[in-house]
C-alpha cells in the first residue's frame, strides 16, 4: 500500500538568541523561575529578513538540498502557520515564489501548534490519490510579533523558527500509517489570538486587547497532557501496537512539565523521547518540524524505526500520527 514518505527534512532558526538572563531585563522574571517551570533557557527571535515566509523559505530549501528535488518539481506547499506577517497572502504564496516552485499551488494551515501534524496527515490523504506528487510541509512561526513583552506567563515560553519536510507517495513500508487529529472549539479561550481590530465598528470585539496571545497556563497543562495521552492511547490501539514499539516519540515542544507528565503517563523511556525545548522554547507549529530535523539530523531515527508525533495547540487543537521512517 502506497504511503506518504519524508524524503528530507530542514529547519530554519534565526540568528538572535533570546536567553533567561535577557528577559530579566525585560519582564519581572528569573532564570531560575522560566527553567523550573518550562525548561526553556533560551529561545530564537527574528530580526532584519527573518519573516516567516523567510524562515520557512530557508527551512524549505535545506530539505530540498536533502532530496535532490527541484522547486519546480513540487505540486503543493501547505504551510502551519498563526504568525503571517500579512493576512493575504499567505505564507505559502510567499514561499512559492521566493522558491520559484511554479507548478505548485499553495496554502497556509491555521491549527496553531497542532498544526504540521495537521498538515502532515493532510498530504498524507493527498498522496493515497496521487502517489507521485512531492509535497512540501512547513511549520514556520515569528511568534514574537504576537507577544505581549509585559506578560511573563506567556512572554517566555515562545520562540520564532521553521522546520520542513518533502513528502512523496512510496510502497516499500515506510511513511505515514496512523493518525489521531482532534479539537474543541469550545475551549478556544484557553489559548487564544485576536487578530487586528476591525475596521467596521459593528464587527468589532467588545473585549480586544490587541493581537497579542493570551493564555490559561493551569488548565492548558491539564487539558494537553490528558488530550496528548488519549490520542496516542487510542492511536497505538488501533494499530496493535504498545509504546514499547515506538523506537522515537517527538512531541510538541511546550513546557518540560507538560513533556515529563505525558512521558510517565505513557510509560515511555526518558530516552526515546526527543526534547530541543530549553534551546528553542515552543515555536508553536514549528516546533516538531525542528524538533525532527534535528532527530534526523543527529541519527536518532534508523530506516524502519516507529516514530510517534504528538501534538496540542490552541483551538484547541490535538493530535498524534505513526510513521515508519
Amino acid at each position: 500500500m502506497t504511503k506518504a514518505v519524508i524524503l528530507g527534512t530542514g529547519s530554519c532558526l534565526p540568528e538572535r538568541t533570546l536567553s533567561n538572563a535577557d528577559l530579566e531585563r525585560i519582564v519581572e522574571t528569573s532564570d531560575e523561575w522560566i527553567a523550573s517551570r518550562t525548561g526553556i533557557r533560551n529561545r530564537r527571535i527574528a530580526g532584519p529578513g527573518e519573516q516567516n515566509y523567510q524562515l520557512a523559505t530557508k527551512a524549505a530549501r535545506r530539505a530540498l538540498a536533502v532530496t535532490g528535488i527541484e522547486p519546480e518539481e513540487l505540486d503543493l506547499i501547505v504551510v502551519a502557520t498563526i504568525s503571517s506577517h500579512m493576512i493575504m497572502p499567505s505564507t505559502a504564496c510567499f514561499v512559492q515564489a521566493e522558491l520559484g516552485a511554479v507548478n505548485a499551488f499553495a496554502y497556509d494551515l491555521s491549527a496553531a501548534c497542532a498544526g504540521f501534524t495537521y498538515g502532515l496527515d493532510l498530504a498524507s490523504n493527498y498522496i493515497q490519490n496521487r502517489p507521485e506528487m512531492k509535497i512540501l510541509v512547513i511549520g514556520a512561526e515569528t511568534l514574537s510579533a504576537r507577544i505581549n513583552w509585559e506578560d511573563r506567563n506567556t512572554c517566555v515560553l515562545f520562540g520564532d523558527g521553521a522546520g520542513a519536510v518533502i513528502v512523496t507517495g512510496a510502497n516499500d513500508g515506510r511513511g505515514v500509517f496512523g493518525s489521531n487529529l482532534r479539537a474543541d472549539g469550545k475551549l478556544w479561550h484557553l489559548l487564544c489570538m485576536d487578530g487586528p481590530e476591525s475596521c467596521n465598528p459593528d464587527l468589532r470585539q467588545e473585549e480586544w486587547q490587541g493581537s497579542f496571545i493570551r493564555m490559561n497556563g493551569g488548565d492548558i497543562f491539564k487539558h494537553a497532557v490528558r488530550s496528548m495521552e488519549d490520542s496516542v492511547t487510542n492511536l497505538l490501539r488501533q494499530h496493535d501496537l504498545t509504546i514499547g514499539d515506538i523506537d522515537l516519540m517527538i512531541p510538541h515542544q511546550a513546557n518540560i512539565r507538560i513533556l515529563n507528565n505525558l512521558r510517565e503517563r505513557l510509560g515511555i523511556p526518558e530516552e526515546r523521547v526527543f526534547v530541543n525545548l530549553s534551546q528553542y522554547g515552543n515555536t508553536s507549529a514549528a516546533s516538531i518540524p525542528i524538533a525532527l530535523d534535528e532527530a534526523h539530523r543527529q541519527g536518532r531515527m534508523a530506516r524502519g524505526d516507529i516514530v510517534l508525533l504528538c501534538t496540542f495547540g490552541g483551538g484547541l487543537t490535538w493530535g498524534s500520527l505513526l510513521l515508519r521512517w
